[in-house]
């Protein structure tokens, strides 16, 4: 710490993390644990990023932005497990507060940037669903280009609005984090400053990229399963519920622990399952993806069978 000029307090400079210091008879079992799961969510993410590139048959709106969700997978986890890997065999686990900042900005904003990907497949699905003869008009290259770079820029801007408040609190100690990462509830707990106006920002925040997000995507799905109950042939039922559930449960586990982590009170009670519920939603969730948008798609498993053929034939 450094003693800040003209007055009589100290200014944190660093952060200590704590990470999962509590269980030191397990610190080579967990960091095996999550370097494996680091490791697969890199080659499972990057492997079906690659194959919807080199296979033409998946060059379609729903894989297209099924590509860009395993980059911001890839870009997500690697905000926070490669510093949380190599804190395991630190002492003391620290982190600068500029470090930190820049933390938390790349996380909130691939965090968010997913928040709306998840969107735009919902409205993706919509139009594949309830306006099929349409659906090459509606989702055109140019309109799937511009929700990328919608959701591109609305994710980072609000992680910008977020960091810029962030700036304004000042620290001025205790300064150790009972996390594996920089996340934005424990810092403001350890804020010297009045958080209101800053805990008030972020409630709306929250409003705009969680509740309005999930309100959209409800939107969605409620269409898509009048449209659904409305087809006379059970086939194409089961069809077109089959394009639809790996989105939902890769919803359903993003927006779900992601409530818990947010929405929850931050008490002392809750920091274990707090920090449980953030290895799910940054490091577990991203693992998870591809798995949940191959395991059930056919012209998936598909590709795959062409591209292995192609490599030895």
């Amino acid at each position: 710490m450094a003693m800040a000029e003209g007055r009589n307090r100290t200014t944190v400079t660093k952060f200590i993390l704590l990470g999962f210091s509590e269980f030191p008879k397990l610190t080579v079992v967990l960091f095996t644990t999550f370097l494996g799961i680091y490791l697969m969510t890199v080659f499972w993410n990057l492997g079906l990023s690659i194959l919807i590139k080199i296979d033409s048959h998946l060059h379609t709106p729903m894989y297209y932005f099924l590509s860009k969700l395993a980059f911001v997978d890839i870009c997500y986890v690697s905000c926070t497990t490669p510093k949380m890997l190599s804190d395991f065999f630190q002492e003391p686990k620290s982190i600068s507060f500029v470090g930190c900042a820049v933390q938390y900005f790349f996380a909130s904003s691939f965090g968010l940037i997913e928040s709306c990907l998840l969107v735009s497949m919902a409205y993706d699905r919509y139009a594949a669903i309830c306006n099929p003869l349409l659906y090459t008009a509606i989702m055109s290259p140019t309109l799937c280009l511009q929700l990328l770079i919608g959701s591109t820029v609305t994710g980072s801007l609000g992680s910008l609005t977020q960091l810029c408040g962030l700036l304004q609190l000042h620290f001025c100690g205790p300064n150790i984090i009972n996390h594996f990462f920089c996340d934005l509830p424990q810092l403001v707990n350890l804020s010297c400053s009045d958080t209101f106006y800053f805990e008030v920002l972020f409630a709306m925040l929250t409003v705009i990229y969680g509740l309005a997000s999930v309100l959209v995507i409800m939107i969605s799905y409620g269409y898509i399963v009048a449209t659904i109950l409305k087809m006379s042939s059970a086939e194409g039922r089961s069809k077109a519920f089959n394009t639809c559930a790996s989105h939902l449960t890769a919803v359903s586990l993003f927006y779900g622990s992601g409530s818990f982590v947010y929405l929850c009170p931050n008490s002392d009670d809750s920091l274990s399952q707090g920090k449980l519920a953030s290895v799910v939603y940054t490091i577990v969730i991203p693992m998870l993806n591809p798995l949940i948008y191959s395991l059930r798609n056919k012209e998936m498993k598909d590709a795959l069978i062409r591209c292995k053929r192609r490599i030895f034939s």
